[in-house]
């Protein structure tokens, strides 16, 4: 691996990945955490990202949310992305995802996530392809193989499933599943 993290679509060689594993506030949010006057939390969801995540569940593989924070705006979302594991109000992000990979059979190194900040940096040195969004701390993005161009909450995730998706020659097969042809997917 490189010492300088890569920018996404940059050449950048990936290893197929089996699992996807993402943050929440920063990585599918802006960071922007808002409290109404009655306390409840609402947040702000790219719906690109929610195309991306939806086309790689579409695809048959697993996609996995650690978030250290919780709430009912979150898990309606991930509800309706299909996400079929999270971990919400994670204390130790590096632990659960030794929990989450032993309960799939999914190895870390099969495991792709993004995070943006320092609780994230236990899985980051962990999984196989650890990636960041444009404005994730600067340590983060240091141990990372990919960095996107875009912020997180505002496509980062679609981004980054683009390029694995590619890596994995799958992209393709992907696209098709919007644009009404099944012949990727054989009927």
């Amino acid at each position: 691996m490189s010492d300088q993290p890569h920018v996404a679509g940059a050449g950048l060689k990936l290893p197929a990945v089996k699992m996807l594993a993402l943050d929440v506030d920063g990585v599918l949010t802006d960071a922007s955490i808002v409290i109404g006057p009655d306390g409840r939390e609402s947040k702000r969801f790219n719906a690109a990202d929610g195309v991306g995540l939806r086309t790689w569940t579409r695809l048959g593989l697993v996609c996995a949310v650690i978030t250290g924070r919780r709430g009912p705006a979150i898990s309606h979302r991930l509800a309706d992305l299909g996400v079929q594991h999270v971990v919400q109000g994670s204390k130790d992000k590096g632990r659960d995802l030794e929990a989450l990979c032993a309960a799939t059979g999914i190895a870390p190194a099969d495991v792709a996530y993004m995070g943006d900040d320092w609780p994230d940096l236990p899985i980051l040195r962990r999984v196989g392809v650890p990636m960041a969004p444009a404005n994730a701390d600067a340590r983060v993005k240091a141990v990372c193989r990919l960095v996107t161009a875009r912020a997180g909450g505002h496509g980062a995730v679609r981004e980054a499933v683009e390029v694995l998706l590619a890596a994995m020659g799958r992209l393709e097969e992907g696209v098709k599943l919007w644009d009404g042809s099944r012949d990727a997917m054989g009927s």
